[in-house]
This record gives structure tokens, sequence and C-alpha cells, in this order.
């Protein structure tokens, strides 16, 4: 029986090695369908090819030979695979779930080619069956596990050796007036001539894989081409994602994806900007956000777009000027209590809804007249009609809600 076994799973192997080629091209196709990370460039895709034949004969040649496991070892197309994945922080995750992937379509190949295997007993089918299915997924298993190692180890060694240089670089790109964007692009390998969109990613706490993990979001939902990142300190990450076209961001699967990485990360993202200015300015945005943002005392928003917050994000540099510029627009109207707060709002929202009374109580969930009697209260508070200075009150009311935690409400005068 177990000759007879052995005897149909060599010659499932030699069928399946008759069309190599094609199945290699087959498998390839697939990982690039259906997980982003293999989306690399030419240089990357032939050695993601070469791993993933390299694999595919060691298989055949064990099924095919009766090659003891304690044998296996990882191929060394597989191997540099792994570090190159490791090299473009790409992530572990993916890189196993074509394994597995792969372990899937082979032995759906194999029940194919036993299909069409001639005469052959229910018993020794089912004895195939699990012989091919218990090799193979030794093998996998043993060249996982080897795989893990040189990922590691290869990522351990490429952030170290890389990271520091590579802040420099960053930096010296976002900071010299006489750099070109064909030497900013040359220094980054990174193209230049682009729409860039800039992130910021932050924890309460040191937490490399919330970081990484972060990366990995931004470019799955931002970018349309490579992406760069830098630690700005051990809770920070930069991220800068690339794309031929302007476009929008889905903020929504963000704040879902924030969700699922945990650890109290939050994302802050500047506008999309073309070309070389487009990189430094969408950063600056990035950072001015992410002041805005922790301003927010119940840390309410996990992504906040510069756009949203650009009032009070252009002013955080200048936090006491902005105050003293409040409380002279505002007049009584600044004052740090729960009921004048509650006018601001109040306030804010009906000059927001164009000054509709009923508009604003519907948004504020209060009666129309309510709202016409704050209104009058706040403008009395702040000394000026409205009609005349709208604007400024509007702009001031907005910095003030913006700019709570910066500003220096309980400072005397």
């Amino acid at each position: 029986m177990s000759d007879a076994v052995d005897a149909v799973v060599a010659e499932i192997a030699h069928a399946i090695d008759a069309d190599l080629a094609a199945r290699t091209t087959e498998l390839t196709d697939w990982f690039i369908e259906v997980i982003p990370e293999f989306r690399h460039d030419e240089t990357v895709r032939k050695l993601m090819i070469a791993s993933t034949s390299a694999n595919l004969v060691a298989i055949l040649d064990m099924l095919s030979h009766s090659i003891p496991l304690d044998r296996i070892t990882v191929p060394p197309a597989a191997a540099e695979y792994a570090r190159r994945f490791a090299q473009h922080e790409l992530s572990l995750e993916a890189l196993l779930r074509a394994y597995r992937l792969g372990e899937h379509r082979f032995e759906q190949w194999a029940i194919e080619a036993l299909g069409r295997q001639p005469d052959i007993s229910a018993q020794v089918a089912l004895g195939v069956l699990a012989e091919l299915s218990r090799r193979t997924n030794r093998y996998i298993d043993q060249v996982i596990e080897g795989l893990i190692d040189i990922f590691e180890t290869e990522r351990r060694r490429w952030s170290s050796r890389t990271g520091a240089a590579r802040a420099a670089q960053i930096r010296l790109v976002l900071e010299s007036d006489t750099l070109t964007e064909d030497s900013a692009q040359q220094l980054l390998s990174f193209p230049m001539r682009q729409w860039h969109r800039a992130a910021v990613a932050w924890l309460p706490a040191e937490g490399a894989g919330e970081l990484q993990a972060a990366a990995r979001l931004l470019q799955e939902v931002c970018g349309r081409g490579p992406a760069l990142t830098m630690l700005a300190d051990d809770r920070t990450l930069w991220s800068w994602t690339v794309s031929t076209e302007r476009a929008d961001v889905e903020v929504d699967r963000l704040r879902t994806g924030v969700a699922d990485i945990g650890g109290g990360l939050r994302l802050a993202l500047g506008a999309p900007g073309y070309g070389l200015a487009g990189f430094r300015g969408s950063l600056r945005e990035a950072v001015r956000a992410r002041a805005v943002a922790e301003t927010d005392e119940d840390q309410s928003q996990s992504v906040v777009l510069f756009d949203d917050v650009a009032i009070a994000a252009l002013l955080t540099e200048q936090s006491d000027d902005v105050y003293r510029w409040i409380a002279r627009v505002l007049g009584d109207l600044v004052a740090d209590d729960p009921g004048t707060e509650q006018l601001r709002e109040t306030l804010r929202v009906f000059l927001d809804t164009d000054g509709s009374y009923t508009h604003a109580a519907a948004r504020l969930h209060l009666h129309k007249n309510t709202v016409h009697y704050r209104v009058r209260k706040a403008e009395e508070l702040c000394g000026r009609p409205l009609s005349e200075h709208r604007l400024e009150v509007e702009v001031a009311l907005r910095a003030a809600t913006l700019l709570r935690k910066r500003l220096p409400w309980n400072e005397p005068g």
C-alpha cells in the first residue's frame, strides 16, 4: 500500500512539473491580485517569481524522490525575497499568507492531477491525498519557520543600518532651500514629480509594532505607488504616500484601520501637494493638524485632516498672540465658565448655519427661542454687533473651540 501511494504521489508531481512555468505564473498573478504588498516594482517582482518557482521545484522534488523533510531548507531565492520584503517594510503576515495560499492552490492542482490517474482504487486515492497533504503541509511549516527568522533578522539589521541615515536624508530634503526636485528624488530614491500626502502617526507611549502597522495602513488606503516613512521619535512616525493625481482620502477606512491596530494610535494628515513643495508642505500641515488634535481632551478623533482644522492649525504656533486677539474680539464672551462656554458654542453654530435660528436650533436640539436668547446674550457679552464684525467673531469662536487646551484661559488678565 505504501509503495502504491508513493508511486502515485510521484506521478502527480511529474504531472504538475510538466506545466511548471504556467503554474508559477498562475500562482504569482494570484498573489499580486489578492495581496497588495506583492505589487512590487519590476526587479522585486522577478525575485518574487523566482521565489515562487524555487518553492514549487523543492516541493515537487520532495514528492518525486521521497526526500526526507529534515533535509529541506529555505530555497535561496525565497530567503532573499523574504529579506527584500523586510527591507521594504512590508508585513510578515502578508508573506506568510502567500505561503498558505500557495499550499491551498498546490493541493487543488494535485487533486486535479489525481483525477486524471487511471485505475486508482478509492483506498489508494485517499492514501495519496493524505500523503500529499501531509508532506506539503510539513514543507510549508518548515520553510515558514526558517523564513520568520530570516525576515526578523533582516528587519532588525536593516532598521539599525538605515534608520539614522534615512532620517538625515529626509530632514535634509525638508530643510535645504537649495535642493532641487531632481536632487531630492535622487537622494531619497522617491518620486518627487507626483502628488504627495504626508501623515503623522503617533502613540501615547513607545510602540514600534503599532507604528509599522500604521505605515502599512496609510500605504494601503492613501498610496498609489511607493511609500516613504521615518521615525521622528520612539512614538511618532512620519509617512508620505504618492499618486499620479490628487485624490481624496477614505477617512472612514483609516479610522477603522486605526481602531483595529489599537494602542492609542492616532493619525494627522496634510492635504495632498505636488512636487517637492508639496512633499514639504503636506508634512507641515500634518504636524500642525496633530498639534490641534492633541488639544482634544477626550481624543475623540483618531484621524484628523488638516483641512478640517486649518484655521486652528495655522494659529497653533502663536497661541499667546492668538489668545489676546480672541479676547479682544470676544470681550467678556471669552470667560472660562460652563455658562459662557455654552453661549460661545450656540453663537458658533448660529453663525455656521448662516445666521438661521431654525437651523441652529435643529443642530443643537434646542427650541428656537432658546437659541435666540443665547445669541442675543452672547452678542451683549461680546460688546460689538455681529453685523459689523461677523467674520472676526466667527474665526475667533472657531479658534477658541479648536485651541481650547493650548490657550491660557486661566491666566490673570
